[in-house]
Parts: C-alpha cells; sequence; structure tokens
C-alpha cells in the first residue's frame, strides 16, 4: 500500500524533492502540496505534465492553513517539511501539529535529493536570508571567469507563474526576463549575473536544468536561495553568515545544516556590524563547524550621488524576502541614508496599500523600511502606488536592481549598490585557485 504523503513548501524545495524522489515512486503517493511565504501560489496545481505518470490529474496546492483538515481527508500517513528560513521552533511546532493529527513528520536530506553532476559544482548558500549570497555568487563567477572558466549560475527556484512552461529557465538577456514574466524577486536573482555575462537557468525541474547547464559550462554555480542547501552535490561548500544578526547560524532552519556541512564560510558585512557581534559568529561557527576555512569580507556601499541624500527626508526601498522571513530590519538602503546624513527615514507604512500593507501586517517585525514586493503585476503597482503616495524628499532603492525596469519611480531616487570586499587571507580566489587550478 503507497504512503500517502503531504509536502508542505513555498514553490522551491517541496517541488523539487518531489521530483527526484517521489515522482514515479510507487512506494508513495503524494495526495498534495500545502504552500505558505509565497503568494497566490495555494489553489493551484502541481501539472500532470511534471508530476509524471501516478498523477495524470497533477497534484492539489492548497494554503498551509489546511494542513490539519488535508491529513485528516487525504488520511495523510507523512507530512514532509520542505521549505526553508524558519526558527528551529516553528518546525517542531509544525512537527507537533503533524504528530497531534497522527500522521509522520520528515525532513529530508542531502543523500535523498541531491542530485550529481558531471560537472564540477560549486555551492554558495547561507545561514540565513539577506546574509549576502548574491554578491558572494556574483563574486566567486568573476573569479571563474577570470581564470578561464565558463560559468552558469543554477538559481534556486522561484516559479510563481506556470510550473510547466517555468519548467527549464534560460537567461542570457534582459529579453529573456521580459519573455518569461520575471517578478521583481527573479529579476534582483538574474540580472546582475546577466550584466556580468554569467548565464543563469532555473525553474522547476533541475534534473533537467543541470543537464542542460552541463551542455555549455565548464563549472556549475549553486546561486543558493533563503537559507536552503543545494540541490546538487557540490564540490566545494561556501556559506555566507551574517552578524547583524548573531546567533541566528545555529537556531535556523536549514542554515544550520549548511552552517555545519561548509567548507568555507564568508562572515560578511564586518564593516558594519558590532565587532563583538562578528567575534560571537565566528565562535559559534567554530563550534559548529571546527574544519571550516572562515574568511571575513566587508560588503562596501556605492552611491551615484551621495551628496544628493544629505539632509533629506527619505523613503528606503529594500530587498522583500530580506525584510519579510529574512526578518531583517534594514538593509542597503538603510545604512546608506544613515552615512550619508538623510535628515530622516520616513515610515512608509502609512501610505501602504493593498498587498503591501498586508505584507506589513504578515510581517509586523519589518522596521521602516519599504520591502520590494514584487511577486506579480498586480503586486507591483501596489508598491508603485505606495512609492507614490509617500512623503518624502527622494527614494533610496536599496535592492539588487534598478526598480525603474518594472515600475515607475515619479521621485527623485539613488540607487545602492553593494559588493563583496574580502578581508585579509585566504581570499576566495585563493581558494578557487587551489581547489580548481591556476588561470588558463
Amino acid at each position: 500500500m503507497p504512503i500517502r504523503t503531504l509536502i508542505m513548501g513555498a514553490a522551491g524545495r517541496d517541488f523539487h524533492n518531489f521530483n527526484v524522489f517521489f515522482r514515479d515512486n510507487p512506494d508513495y503517493d503524494v495526495v498534495a502540496f500545502t504552500a505558505t511565504q509565497i503568494p497566490d501560489i495555494a489553489g493551484r496545481t502541481y501539472p500532470a505534465v511534471l508530476a509524471g505518470k501516478q498523477y495524470p490529474k497533477g497534484i492539489p496546492i492548497h494554503p498551509e492553513t489546511d494542513l490539519l483538515k488535508l491529513i485528516a481527508e487525504f488520511r495523510v500517513n507523512q507530512v514532509i517539511f520542505a521549505y526553508s528560513d524558519v526558527p528551529h521552533e516553528y518546525v517542531m511546532h509544525k512537527a507537533s501539529m503533524v504528530l497531534a493529527a497522527g500522521a509522520d513528520f520528515r525532513l529530508m536530506g542531502e543523500r535523498t535529493t541531491q542530485l550529481k553532476s558531471t560537472k564540477p559544482v560549486v555551492s554558495v548558500c547561507a545561514v540565513r536570508t539577506g546574509a549576502g549570497k548574491s554578491q558572494t555568487t556574483r563574486r566567486v563567477s568573476k573569479i571563474l571567469l577570470a581564470m578561464g572558466f565558463r560559468v552558469a549560475a543554477v538559481r534556486h527556484p522561484m516559479p510563481y507563474g506556470d510550473l510547466a512552461r517555468q519548467a527549464v529557465q534560460r537567461f542570457a538577456a534582459y529579453a529573456d526576463l521580459d519573455k518569461q514574466e520575471c517578478t521583481i524577486e527573479e529579476r534582483e536573482e538574474y540580472e546582475p549575473h546577466i550584466d556580468n555575462g554569467v548565464i543563469v537557468y532555473a525553474g522547476v525541474d533541475y534534473e533537467q536544468i543541470l543537464r542542460q547547464a552541463e551542455k555549455e559550462v565548464d563549472i556549475v554555480l549553486w546561486d543558493g536561495g533563503n537559507n536552503d542547501f543545494s540541490f546538487y552535490v557540490s564540490d566545494l561548500k561556501i556559506v555566507v553568515a551574517d552578524p547583524h544578526r548573531p546567533g541566528h547560524e545555529s537556531c535556523y532552519h536549514p542554515g544550520e545544516v549548511n552552517a555545519r556541512d561548509a567548507d568555507v564560510i564568508v562572515i560578511n558585512k564586518v564593516d558594519t556590524a558590532d565587532p563583538q557581534a562578528v567575534a560571537q559568529v565566528r565562535d559559534n561557527l567554530r563550534t559548529l563547524n571546527p574544519e571550516a576555512t572562515i574568511i571575513a569580507a566587508a560588503s562596501p556601499l556605492f552611491v551615484d550621488d551621495p551628496a544628493a541624500i544629505a539632509g533629506k527626508r527619505v523613503l528606503v526601498i529594500e530587498d522583500g524576502p530580506t525584510l519579510t522571513h529574512g526578518e531583517m530590519a534594514y538593509g542597503a538602503g538603510f545604512l546608506a541614508a544613515k552615512r550619508f546624513g538623510a535628515a530622516a527615514i520616513v515610515d512608509p507604512r502609512p501610505f501602504a496599500v493593498r498587498s503591501i500593507a498586508a505584507t506589513y501586517a504578515k510581517y509586523p517585525r519589518t522596521g521602516p523600511i519599504l520591502p520590494a514586493m514584487g511577486y506579480g503585476e498586480a503586486q507591483i503597482c501596489d508598491l508603485e502606488e505606495t512609492i507614490d503616495r509617500a512623503d518624502v524628499d527622494l527614494v533610496i532603492v536599496g535592492t539588487p536592481i534598478d526598480l525603474t525596469r518594472v515600475l515607475k519611480i515619479k521621485k527623485p531616487y539613488q540607487r545602492v549598490r553593494y559588493e563583496l570586499a574580502e578581508i585579509g587571507k585566504p581570499t576566495l580566489e585563493d581558494i578557487l585557485k587551489e581547489k580548481f587550478g591556476k588561470p588558463k
């Protein structure tokens, strides 16, 4: 009798675990997915074309709030927890709910979920969302390109649209982003790689993605999402930690997995963090993983015209996921406003409309910063209207992309950019050269 299984997810790790372990596996019957974190995923169906021959009608996706009802309705035997960047206590509360409802609760690890590449894989993951994975991945890609390697970044999934059409996505130009109707969150991850001449792959079916990427690169670069661990067996595991959130490296799932499993740990943002917090994070990481190489790194800020910020009442816009489930109260834009003398950082919450107001209600710990939420056209419109309504002199955009590519900012604005700068030795370049050879 197949084991009736429900997978709890957020349109990423859940679909991957299904694809590599449960699809076409006669020992299991996946009766449903539940969805959280991502708007407008629940109520859809994981399509039959991706679900395999056992599921000719696809698999329904329900809101996670229906979890207990679904366990009873489908007589679920086991529940798979498959999403990321949540406190350990949160995971165990979910486990207690499931166990009390009579089902088993399961977390799946690397052995059952990772795919093996025919090419070397470098993975960049993190202990928390917003630690600086993206800038670290960009730094690694530039080093590998300079060494003469062909590189593609395979990004952790963000499939918010037509799942069947998004099974395998390849981005080499901005036109590809428009063609795939990418959200703000997707553009934030893809555009900087494209700017650096790096092809980006993403989608839903990560074995198909891997096999296609292998055809045109020498090294596959896994660009992680949230604090999830890599979908691919990695030859070099780089993990980023954030001293602005000391202690989080050991109390969030699955970020602690990354900390314990890393070959190299980058403690980022040491230039803006409290030195005691940096020391605390270093000590914690040494306890979790005494064998890892630890690199300190700064995250220097670049603004086109810093003088334009001085004396202004400003609205600060930051990366959405970093502020929401990443639980950061500020980011690069906030730091730039403080550093360059803004007269006031104006709280955007009184001006928030519809889905943006709902985001603040769902994540009340978000500070006086506007998260650049843009999971769909309607939410992008809400973000634009919120910006328009704000009573400010200047907008500071701390997102990784130029937001004016996807919405209109009618007020004066300044962009904040940030890159990774290692401090001391060894550097990432030293480690990559040692691992993969001298430049060609």
